[in-house]
């Protein structure tokens, strides 16, 4: 099974090291980040394989001599997946001066609650792990977003199961905060927008697998397909719960779910559940920018596999990397956040991104994959093949 593995304990000493003396986290010699993520906990692998995914990129930087000659660091601090121990670390960064930025963090309800506070003391927001669309509004100019939003996986969803599946009767399965209503949001837009609506819906709690009562709610309508907003171990013990009941609908997750995760928690039940991705393949080497995320992922830990999420934060780190060399050697707080504004269109790697005036979002591609039968994944093809 491709899996996510963490970084070797040395490395992730290095990457953690932020003196408290940084003025916004610019040293002579070093440059400092800090993502607040859950590293504990039913989301734990969200946020470590952002962590390492950074961290692969800045130590690649740091190998090559740095930015400017300065060395990249990444403070890492676990929220837990719950918005008041977020809000709690993110309140600690920027009252203690000693990061540039944030980066890296992990879900819609700790973004909820943090952004606002990044926002108000213009501090660096970049790449979070979620396709909310409130962090997309063209007046958060502190905010970087990397991957493609929620309405868009949700419409490829409907676009697959009902255009090109013919499918009639679509549930869904949310987590019940301001993610998963994000989510429910966009299906029911994609099956308004088709003349449908929801056979049945079921809620669980956030860092809960308490999912039984909504299982048994869903499984009453007998929909085709049961579309799925959640983490990877309350999502997990849905499916397995599912299949032990002979209940085998066509399963649907949003890529926040966590692919690796989600495929080692379902092991041999994995089988056939889809999973919306936002970044490319991390298998195909034929992508430059691939190429090089899994030469620095080995170069930081040799027994690293490639993944989605860490590909995530791969590229995270390396737009952060771009803006940062863009803002020079005498980088302020002030340059880095005018280098961010000022990111435009580019390449990396075969992978173009394109931010502009009003649009901090630099990726805008939504593809399916499938779980096969050794927990490897497949692309879903247009049309129903793969």
């Amino acid at each position: 099974m491709r899996r996510l593995l963490t970084l070797a304990a040395p490395l992730v000493a290095l990457m953690t090291s932020a003196p408290l003396a940084a003025k916004d986290g610019v040293e002579p010699d070093a440059v400092h980040f800090a993502q607040v993520a859950a590293m504990e906990g039913p989301a734990a692998a969200l946020g470590q394989g952002m962590r390492d995914g950074i961290a692969a990129a800045f130590e690649e930087a740091n190998r090559a001599g740095g930015v400017h000659g300065r060395k990249v660091t990444l403070d890492s601090r676990d929220d837990g997946y719950e918005p008041d121990r977020s809000v709690a670390h993110v309140l600690d960064v920027i009252e203690g001066a000693a990061h540039i930025g944030l980066i890296g963090a992990v879900g819609t309800p700790t973004a909820l609650a943090t952004q606002p506070e990044a926002t108000a003391a213009q501090v660096p927001y970049i790449g979070p792990f979620t396709g909310a669309g409130f962090l997309r509004a063209p007046e958060l100019t502190n905010v970087v977003n990397v991957r493609a939003t929620y309405a868009a996986e949700t419409e490829a969803w409907i676009a697959y199961l009902v255009d090109e599946q013919g499918m009639k009767n679509i549930a869904i399965l949310y987590q019940d905060d301001g993610f998963g209503r994000v989510g429910l949001k966009g299906v029911t837009a994609a099956l308004e927008k088709r003349g449908m609506s929801l056979a049945a819906t079921g809620t669980y709690t956030r860092n809960t697998v308490a999912v039984k009562t909504a299982l048994l709610d869903i499984r009453k309508a007998k929909p085709d397909a049961v579309v799925m907003v959640g983490a990877y171990k309350p999502i997990a013990e849905f499916i397995k719960l599912s299949k032990k009941l002979k209940f085998e609908p066509t399963f649907v997750n949003i890529s926040f779910v966590g692919s690796e995760a989600l495929a080692r928690e379902l092991g041999e039940a994995g089988e056939g559940v889809i999973i919306s991705q936002v970044v490319p393949f991390p298998w195909d080497e034929s992508l430059p920018i691939v190429a090089e995320y899994q030469a620095a992922m080995a170069a930081a830990n040799p027994e690293a596999e490639p993944g989605f999420v860490t590909l995530e934060g791969y590229l995270t780190g390396r737009v952060a990397l771009r803006a940062l060399q863009a803002a020079g050697k005498d980088v302020t707080r002030e340059s880095y956040l005018a280098a961010l504004a000022g990111l435009g269109s580019f390449d990396l790697g075969g992978l173009g991104f394109d931010f502009g005036e009003g649009d901090n979002q630099g990726l805008d591609t939504v593809f399916l994959t499938r779980i096969t039968g050794d927990g490897g994944f497949e692309t879903v093809v247009s049309g129903g093949g793969s």
